[in-house]
């Protein structure tokens, strides 16, 4: 991050207590980048509605535009804002938020989200984290672009200091909330279409997933 003709300057540092969080918003509310704990590794996220702020978002992890970003959101019913929530979504949603799933769906009518943030695609993925600290923060910002705290192709980071080691000049912000869990990401699972399909195997297991669409009765694909 610079600032005129200044050189680069270090992100803040902040613990990911109230206050913390409270300064996260502000930082994300004026276009900054944020880290963030999460229930898996530090993740780093932009507000949504901040036309420079994906740009920036990818410019600082040198990510690709061809990969897309998952939104974290608060709960379902921030999710079904920008995703239209099948009942077999609706079912699995219920089971498995807040946790390692990711649902794949078809973006809600209106919900106008920048193509660079879905890599142009009519779907979005979403996901209720099982930390507070990102659902705290899209409570009072909405559903929030995040993904891991890390150069791309770099080992995730799992502490604030490795936030700071690999991102530190090119973000605003690091809440420190310890060293996160770790462990397997995501299931992600696309509920796009006719019948639910795992994209990726993670942290929730396609025989628990299986288990709960047949109890509701529900076709899949799993």
């Amino acid at each position: 991050m610079t600032h005129g003709g200044r050189g680069p300057t270090r992100a803040r540092l902040l613990p990911d207590d109230a206050a913390g969080r409270a300064a996260a918003i502000e930082a994300l509310r004026a276009g900054g980048l944020v880290a963030m704990p999460t229930d898996t590794v530090y993740g780093v996220g932009v507000a949504l509605d901040e036309p420079d702020g994906l740009p920036r978002l990818f410019a600082a992890k040198e990510r690709p535009f061809d990969r897309a970003i998952v939104l974290l959101v608060a709960d379902v019913e921030q999710a079904a804002s920008v995703g239209v929530l099948s009942p077999e979504a609706h079912v699995l949603a219920d089971r498995f938020w807040p946790g390692g799933l990711t649902l794949v769906l078809a973006q809600a009518p209106g919900a106008a989200l920048p193509s660079v943030l879905t890599a142009s695609a009519l779907t979005i993925g979403l996901r209720v984290p099982d930390h507070e600290c990102p659902r705290a923060i899209a409570r009072a910002l909405g559903p929030l672009p995040v993904t891991s705290a890390n150069l791309s192709g770099q080992p995730d980071a799992r502490t604030a200091d490795e936030v700071l080691a690999q991102l530190g000049e090119r973000i605003d912000l690091v809440l420190d909330g310890g060293p996160a869990r770790g462990g397997v990401p995501s299931t992600v699972v696309d509920c796009s279409g006719d019948r639910p399909r795992v994209l990726r195997a993670g942290a929730v297991g396609s025989a628990d997933l299986a288990k709960a669409l047949h109890e509701a009765g529900l076709q899949h694909q799993i």
